[in-house]
């Protein structure tokens, strides 16, 4: 099988996995504008940090509509357990989330803010991110709107996510199973990698 046939598998398991069509439902963007002002007070604030755990909130600036979406009704579902986003995605409805993310991928920058690589071997973990580069490309920036831009993320954010889809905190086959053989330290590795490489990601928000 092709590496872009693989991909397009990969790509249709990853979608009925959380019960999602492989597609991304239309957004309007100026809708998705109002109904993202309250995801601003985290996403919109550089540097921002979850706490107990700590890490920082993504950067979901310039990330792919089609993932976004997915990824909220994975919250909305429990397919994905965070308590803060499981309360905001659980009001949301579809078109809802469509606007939402049609926003994000083409919002506004706030402005910079600097990726902490979290105590691991970059080197090291170029070479476990072979494995990744069917899905998320050589750099973790790949064009499959199924997938997330991980290039650039933060990588203290990657490598509990990492975490969560070992121990279940995130429910997805295709994830899973690649975390499931990951030690911690290779985590850190793989993320130390991942947020040096160049990224379209960006900390979004509103225009003063």
């Amino acid at each position: 099988m092709s590496l872009t046939k693989t991909a397009a598998t990969l790509a249709a398991l990853f979608a009925l996995s959380i019960g999602l069509p492989a597609t991304a439902a239309d957004g309007d963007p100026a809708a998705g504008k109002v109904k993202a002002y309250n995801c601003l007070g985290c996403h919109g604030i550089p540097g921002y940090h979850n706490v107990y755990p700590t890490y920082k909130v993504p950067r979901l600036g310039g990330q792919h509509a089609a993932y976004l979406e997915s990824a909220l009704k994975a919250y909305r579902s429990g397919a994905r357990s965070h308590p803060t986003m499981q309360a905001q995605g659980g009001s949301l409805s579809d078109q809802d989330i469509a606007d939402i993310s049609a926003w994000f991928a083409s919002a506004p920058q706030h402005e910079d803010d600097t990726a902490v690589v979290v105590g691991g071997d970059a080197a090291k973990g170029k070479e476990l991110a072979a494995t990744c580069t069917a899905c998320h490309g050589p750099t973790g920036a790949a064009d499959n709107d199924q997938y997330p831009i991980i290039a650039g993320q933060y990588g203290d954010y990657l490598a509990r996510t990492l975490e969560g889809y070992k121990n279940g905190r995130r429910n997805n086959a295709i994830m899973k199973g690649f975390a499931s053989n990951l030690s911690k330290q290779d985590m850190k590795d793989l993320a130390a990698w991942f947020t040096q490489q160049e990224s379209p990601l960006y900390v979004p928000g509103l225009p003063k």
